[in-house]
Parts: structure tokens; C-alpha cells; sequence
């Protein structure tokens, strides 16, 4: 059974995705105005771009929890959300550059550019939430209830993410600057969830070793 302290960890880690996830959402808009401008069909490439993304996410994230459930496998989404997010520091103006020589419609540009930079870690980073919601359910009767607490502190990080990236940190830093630290945040993460579920390993042998002494 998953300890108190455990749950505690997951939530924290479903927050912390949560925040990730709309931060990134809107830097999207500040990483595509230099060459598709920032109308409202760029907002809506962008918006488009992270719910289909998403949703891809929700269902793999939930066949990704139907076999071996453990804190390692749920690190391993967080690093690799990590991983995906690295390209848009690194390579963001050239790739948008090239579709933007390539398309003339400003529509089509940014919906391509949006796909190109944001769908493969937004579907990584929405496996997240249906995997927390497995790794907290241990019985079936309760799991409405933990999956209505998952998504409450889910989408309070969301909201977080949001207020602080647009009223601050879009303010304070520059983009490729935020968009390196969600990526460090979230590859931590995953290291946490990894190291936990070592140490949850190791701990019953450690402890069977001193009874035999």
C-alpha cells in the first residue's frame, strides 16, 4: 500500500505538472509572435495544439497504467516531459523560421509551428494526471474521490503556472530561460519519483537483514 507520505509526493508532482503545463501554454504565445504575430489565431493554433495533445496524453497515460504501476515508471514520464520541452530552448526559431518561409497564411503557420514545438511534450506531460490517479487508487470505491482531489490540485497548479508566468516571470526572464527551468523542474521530478521508489525498494531487505541479525 502506497504510504501517506508517498501520496503527498504524487500530489505535489501533479501540481508541480500542472503548473508546467500552462506555463509552457502560454509562453507559446511569446515564442510564436516574432514571426506569426499575436492574433487571436495564433491563441487559437496554440489552444488547439495542447487540448488535442492532451487528450492523446490522458489516453496513453491510462494504457500506460494497466501493467507494472510504480513511482519509477511515473518518474519516467516526468523525464521525459523534460527531455521533450529541452527543443523548444534550443531550436524554436529555426524550426519556426522554416515553416514560416514554407506557408504564407499566418493561420496555417502557427498551427503547424504549434504542432512541431508543443504536441509531443504536451502529450507526454498529459499522461501524467490518469497515472497519478492510478498510483493513488487502491480501492475502487474511492476512486472518484481521488481522482476529484487529483484534479483539484492539478488544476490548481495550472492556475499557478499561469498567474505567475504571465504576470511575472514572462516580466523577469527571458523565454528560453523559463522554458530550461520547467525543464530542469520536471526532470527533478522525476528523479524524485524515481529515487522514492528505490528507496521504498530497498528498505524491506534492509529491514529483513537487521531482523536476522
Amino acid at each position: 500500500m502506497i504510504s501517506y507520505q508517498q501520496n503527498i509526493i504524487i500530489y505535489l508532482l501533479a501540481f508541480c505538472s500542472g503548473f508546467c503545463i500552462m506555463g509552457i501554454e502560454l509562453l507559446g504565445g511569446r515564442i510564436l509572435a516574432p514571426f506569426f504575430g499575436s492574433s487571436v489565431h495564433i491563441w487559437g493554433s496554440i489552444i488547439t495544439v495542447f487540448m488535442l495533445s492532451l487528450s492523446f496524453g490522458y489516453l496513453l497515460g491510462g494504457k500506460y497504467s494497466t501493467r507494472h504501476v510504480n513511482l519509477t515508471r511515473y518518474g519516467v514520464i516526468f523525464l521525459l516531459a523534460g527531455l521533450a520541452i529541452l527543443p523548444i530552448a534550443l531550436w524554436a526559431p529555426a524550426i519556426m523560421e522554416s515553416i514560416f518561409i514554407a506557408i504564407e497564411d499566418s493561420r496555417y503557420g502557427s498551427l503547424l509551428a504549434s504542432i512541431a514545438l508543443f504536441f509531443i511534450p504536451t502529450i507526454i506531460l498529459g499522461m501524467i494526471s490518469p497515472y497519478s490517479v492510478r498510483l493513488l487508487v487502491t480501492d475502487k470505491n474511492n476512486s472518484g474521490h481521488v481522482a476529484g482531489k487529483l484534479y483539484f490540485v492539478s488544476t490548481l497548479g495550472s492556475a499557478l503556472g499561469t498567474i505567475l508566468t504571465s504576470f511575472y516571470f514572462v516580466l523577469l526572464f527571458e523565454v528560453n530561460a523559463i522554458v530550461l527551468t520547467f525543464c530542469a523542474i520536471l526532470t527533478a521530478l522525476g528523479i524524485v519519483a524515481i529515487s522514492i521508489d528505490r528507496i521504498k525498494a530497498v528498505a524491506p531487505s534492509t529491514a529483513l537483514e537487521a531482523g536476522h541479525e
